[in-house]
């Protein structure tokens, strides 16, 4: 994880604030404090008999430690996981097929993209794909480049883009920060924008959020998957 000093902190946000955005709305979500993200992996390998999982982005193994599944794969160019590289070069020599993908790694918008695409390609029949930190409830909590400590990165902004494709068909669950849950099927509910997504905002974010990521509730994830 970037290491942020009180200098570089400060610069940045004003560099944001000036030439970015400037926005100081706040949201309030409802997360259950007791079903994290290892939780719902749990559930689904159970529900799903799934053996096959990839973890983008390991950390501290924060979460790689706890999935209990028959193969696992965690990759991080840095610390955490059993394979150091990039998550590009992994895929690019990667042959394996996933029943669940679990995405964590750099929290910016073209990265998050390109990693959701290329597990698409390695995800089984009937798998599915999660994405975490996709609910910033600030500005700060969400900029590029990043100015605070607790981060979730423009994640959401991959979603909202990824939800106008006819062939991916994504919710995101109210919990842990925000989970993308994407299946790679025809989508039954087409995002239309009324701007580019290189024009969108964290204030049209911070407006349409619900609309734009398409919100459901633990209770309602359990009843679709």
């Amino acid at each position: 994880m970037e290491r942020l000093n009180k200098f570089t902190k400060i610069f940045k946000k004003i560099y944001y604030k000036v030439f970015i955005e400037n926005f100081n709305g706040k949201l309030n979500y409802d997360f259950p404090n007791n079903f994290y993200r290892w939780d719902l992996i749990e559930y689904l390998i159970e529900k799903n008999n799934y053996t096959n999982y990839l973890e983008i982005g390991c950390d501290q193994n924060q979460l790689f430690s706890k999935v209990l599944i028959e193969n696992k794969i965690g990759v991080d160019p840095v610390s955490g996981g059993n394979i150091r590289k990039t998550s590009d070069d992994f895929f690019k020599e990667n042959v394996d097929k996933f029943d669940i993908v679990f995405i964590d790694g750099l929290h910016t918008y073209k990265q998050v993209k390109k990693d959701i695409l290329n597990s698409v390609n390695f995800l089984n029949k009937n798998g599915i794909i999660l994405v975490h930190d996709c609910m910033p409830d600030s500005l700060g909590k969400q900029a590029v480049p990043r100015y605070k400590m607790q981060w979730n990165g423009d994640v959401w902004k991959a979603i909202v883009d990824l939800r106008q494709k006819e062939n991916l068909d994504i919710y995101t669950c109210e919990m842990d920060q925000g989970i993308g849950i994407i299946s790679n099927r025809k989508n039954s509910s087409v995002l239309k924008l009324n701007k580019p997504i290189d024009k969108i905002k964290f204030k049209d974010y911070f407006e349409n959020y619900k609309e734009y990521m398409r919100v459901i509730s633990l209770t309602e994830f359990k009843k679709i998957f």
